[in-house]
């Protein structure tokens, strides 16, 4: 990945490919931002004049090239767009400074260093520019061939040095927000990787095996349910699942423990390694992208992974209900009951709904250990994307304060999400005549009739939330900010941020 550095020098004197600045969008044009101080004096202070004339407004998103005054190292300055300026006395927001740092990153793809001199007051500003920046300059190239290095980016391997200037090395705070930065960017990285590798080398044998490795590499306890062992414990939402695949189920259990912890977390993460639909096979046209169907699981696990490279002092468990769902004469059918792990019985009405099947088998499990609180991540339901579009997940729960505290989370790390309700009378829907209660409802509000399936199968007592993940886990669209085509990593950081406020008793 990206190296990340905290550097005190002058923008003259850095030896880089490139000086990235930013330039804000003012009342009466481009305006620009600190930090860029040194390259606007090389300008004789007529930058923000230049760059309006090479068209640049300061909108978000916008890049501007031009080459360094002289006497500068580098010999090339890339402004990128904050926005709109501050009010007055306001610092820019984090979440500008990750976005215009992640597009800087990506537009200096094939360079080997580049000095950042966006605005950087404070630790925190530093922790957000360095996130941008490393999830910017991310590439999934392992199935390319481009001639001369098989992990380059059309060529051009991503970008592999960014120093912070303005940074103090020697800052405790600056540096444990480097090193912060760093970790849950590999691990978010890590479950962008696993969502992008094709399902015919990620199945739930595979996918068990990167886990088990991971946590031996950091200290995390693994236990790994294969398919004598799931048969055994009555499992049977996610061997129903998992019954018409070559590639058997598997439920992995990730255990981060802190000496020091007062709380523990409970993550469940949906893993379909592929998703056909099974017998109620999906339409041409919506099979292409379902190797991403495991976002959920990939992260929970970056998350545990994070939480233990972070040393939080919480307690943090991950469980990974992984299967294939795949047609053929052994796959469930519909009309077909279940025996789930709790002990009720489930009617599947619909194959193609059967996230929430290894859900409800992961959530109970998850709720014998009485943990403080359980969240659930799965790209679960169409018709949350139809709700909230393609960048928004939706937030469910048991606990309307912890719902809230999961949603200002999210928008604290930039993870755009929004608190759904569950409404009561949508539960009838899921009355059946031969089972406890059927895996379909009502069509309309289909998203929320999930939720309220999955509140099923959550421990008496146990604080609970679910993030339906549909729409942001998978980017079939261009790149924006530091968000990449294909796999996101969506909900890792708002799951590493909700150990972080536990851990430090500040969950509001």
């Amino acid at each position: 990945m990206t190296a990340l550095t905290l550097s005190t020098a002058a923008a003259p004197g850095l030896r880089a490919d490139a000086i990235v600045i930013g330039v804000a969008k003012g009342a009466k044009g481009p305006v620009v931002a600190p930090g860029a101080e040194a390259v606007d004096k090389a300008y004789d202070g007529r930058l923000a004049g230049v760059l309006e004339t090479l068209g640049a407004s300061g909108a978000e998103g916008e890049v501007t090239k031009l080459p360094a005054p002289s006497g500068f190292k580098a010999p090339l300055v890339l402004a990128v767009g904050l926005g709109p300026v501050p009010e007055k006395d306001a610092a820019y927001d984090s979440e500008a400074l990750r976005k215009a740092a992640g597009i800087a990153a990506r537009s200096l793809t094939g360079s080997k260093k580049a000095a950042f001199a966006l605005p950087l007051t404070d630790a925190a500003d530093a922790g957000a520019i360095g996130e941008g920046a490393l999830l910017g300059a991310y590439s999934f190239d392992a199935y390319k061939d481009n001639g001369k290095d098989p992990k380059a980016k059309n060529g051009k391997a991503p970008l592999a040095e960014v120093a912070l200037l303005g940074g103090k090395p020697r800052d405790k705070a600056y540096k444990a927000a480097v090193e912060r930065a760093v970790a849950v960017c590999e691990e978010l990285n890590r479950a962008r990787d696993l969502v992008n590798t094709p399902p015919n080398d990620l199945n739930p044998e595979s996918f068990a095996a990167i886990a088990q490795a991971a946590a031996k590499e950091h200290g995390i306890k693994v236990q790994v349910l294969d398919v004598k062992a799931l048969e055994k414990g009555g499992y049977g939402g996610i061997l129903g699942v998992g019954a018409g695949s070559a590639a058997g189920p598997r439920l992995v259990k990730l255990s981060y423990t802190s000496s020091k912890a007062k709380k523990h977390l409970a993550f469940v993460g949906k893993g379909i390694t592929y998703d056909s639909g099974g017998i109620s096979l999906k339409p041409a046209g919506h099979n292409e992208t379902m190797k991403c169907d495991m976002s959920g699981a990939a992260a929970v696990f970056a998350a545990v992974v994070a939480a233990a490279r972070l040393g939080l002092e919480v307690n943090v468990t991950g469980w990974l209900a992984l299967a294939e769902n795949m047609p053929s004469g052994s796959a469930t059918r519909p009309g077909d009951v279940l025996r789930m792990y709790s002990g009720k019985t489930v009617e599947v009405l619909n194959t193609d709904a059967e996230g929430r099947l290894v859900l409800a088998d992961a959530l109970w499990a998850a709720s014998q250990e009485k943990p403080d609180a359980i969240v659930d991540v799965a790209t679960l339901t169409g018709a949350m994307v139809l709700a909230l579009g393609n960048r928004t997940f939706g937030i469910m729960g048991n606990d309307d304060a912890f719902r809230t505290a999961l949603y200002e989370a999210a928008e604290e790390v930039g993870e755009p999400a929004w608190p759904m309700p569950m409404p009561e009378h949508l539960r009838k829907g899921m009355d059946s005549p031969t089972a406890d209660i059927a895996n379909m409802g009502e069509r309309m509000g289909g998203g929320l009739v999930a939720g309220l399936f999955l509140r099923e199968f959550v421990g008496e007592g146990i604080t609970w939330a679910h993030l339906d993940i549909a729409g942001p886990a998978f980017n079939e669209g261009g790149p924006f900010g530091y968000t990449p085509k294909g796999g996101t990593g969506s909900g890792v950081r708002t799951l590493v941020r909700l150990a972080e406020l536990t851990a430090s008793g500040d969950l509001g």
